[in-house]
């Protein structure tokens, strides 16, 4: 049996002490109101994570503005303070069943496929994504070509992260977490094919890494040195599973180093299998994923060595002799769990138990008619 002491150590992310490594993944789900409320559904969904005894969950992610940032129709979002109220009754909860919970948020950019506010959607360039919608939110078909983001749209979208974090606050969460990965406005921005500005965010990776970094220190400014705030990275997109960094290391070691200096406690890295070496050498993506093994630093550890600050992991880490190897060898200090959460709200007691995990199983949660519908993103 693997011995799983390690993974349900005391950690402090920033100035918040956790119980255990152990956390929730953000997961997108549909089940607020329409106008953006977060509903009891919602507050039994995230407390159940906390009585099953995940020291953090993190959550959805939650739109940031009533213009551009909603991504799908019946989203959470932190804009009014009526959405801020409904966010209490989830936090209090979650606090109340012993668990630390952190909001992320999040503006969706060009893949937007569901906004109340507006039709249009916003990048860094007038470029059509890959792929098409995910029809079980709502979307269906290619996405829309976005406009092109002004400078003043941009300076919009940096204010509206910060408007959301005060918000955020206010509504006693533990503390932030910037959504940068997977595709969305962000990381459209990080993505040299969807960033064709000719501007000082588009170019060179240090350009194009800029937003995030003056969204992350403006962030700080506005909450304060004691506030928790870590921002969510990835190569692959919800919408490009097979994306890698153009510049590989080197371009590991400008985004995070840039991204270590910005004012941030951690960097939540995301891959597929979060062990896997972030660059693989000559190998077919699909390949890489099921059995490659060779030599090569996880993205993880690539931002732990560059970025120089506290580490989660995500990627099929519900095995806990995977989660407990990425934290001992030290590329992550604490990791996170998305289809293994979903299969087993109940994921820590069971491990600490030496109780049998459910394996996921997708027609459960993903069907129209499940009670909980959320994938990793």
């Amino acid at each position: 049996m693997t011995e799983t002491k390690l993974l349900f150590e005391t950690i402090t992310l920033g100035n918040i002490a956790l119980k255990n490594r152990v956390g929730v993944a953000p997961l997108t789900r549909t089940s607020a109101t329409y106008e953006g409320l977060a509903t009891d559904q919602m507050v039994s969904y995230y407390t159940s994570f906390a009585r099953g005894g995940f020291g953090l969950i993190i959550t959805e992610g939650i739109y940031t503005d009533d213009k551009y940032s909603q991504g799908y129709s019946n989203q959470p979002g932190i804009v009014y303070d009526e959405q801020v109220q409904a966010w209490k009754k989830v936090v209090d909860s979650v606090h109340q069943a012993g668990a630390k919970v952190f909001a992320q948020l999040i503006h969706a950019g060009a893949l937007t496929q569901g906004n109340r506010f507006v039709q249009e959607t916003i990048a860094p360039s007038a470029i059509q994504p890959k792929g098409e919608q995910a029809e079980i939110y709502g979307g269906k078909g290619p996405y829309p070509t976005p406009r092109e983001a002004t400078k003043e749209e941009i300076t919009e979208v940096i204010n509206g992260f910060v408007n959301a974090a005060k918000n955020t606050k206010a509504a006693g969460f533990d503390g932030i977490e910037i959504h940068g990965a997977n595709g969305y406005i962000l990381d459209e921005f990080l993505t040299d094919y969807t960033n064709k500005r000719t501007d000082e965010y588009g170019g060179s990776t240090e350009n194009r890494v800029r937003l995030l970094v003056e969204v992350s220190k403006a962030i700080r400014e506005a909450v304060g040195q004691d506030f928790t705030i870590g921002i969510r990275i990835s190569q692959a997109k919800v919408n490009d599973f097979a994306h890698k960094w153009a510049g590989k290391e080197k371009d590991a070691e400008i985004i995070f180093g840039q991204l270590g200096q910005a004012g941030l406690d951690f960097i939540h890295v995301t891959e597929y299998k979060a062990w896997l070496p972030a660059f693989p050498a000559g190998e077919d993506i699909v390949e890489t994923h099921s059995s490659f093994n060779g030599n090569g630093a996880s993205l993880a550890a690539l931002a732990k060595k560059y970025g120089k600050i506290s580490v989660i992991a995500n990627g099929h880490l519900e095995d806990p002799a995977k989660a407990i190897e990425i934290v001992e060898k030290g590329e992550a200090d604490m990791i996170t769990l998305g289809r293994g959460a979903l299969a087993n709200h109940d994921w820590v007691n069971k491990v600490k138990s030496g109780k049998p995990l459910a394996d996921f199983n997708p027609e459960e949660v993903l069907s129209p008619n499940a009670k909980i519908k959320a994938f990793e993103g």
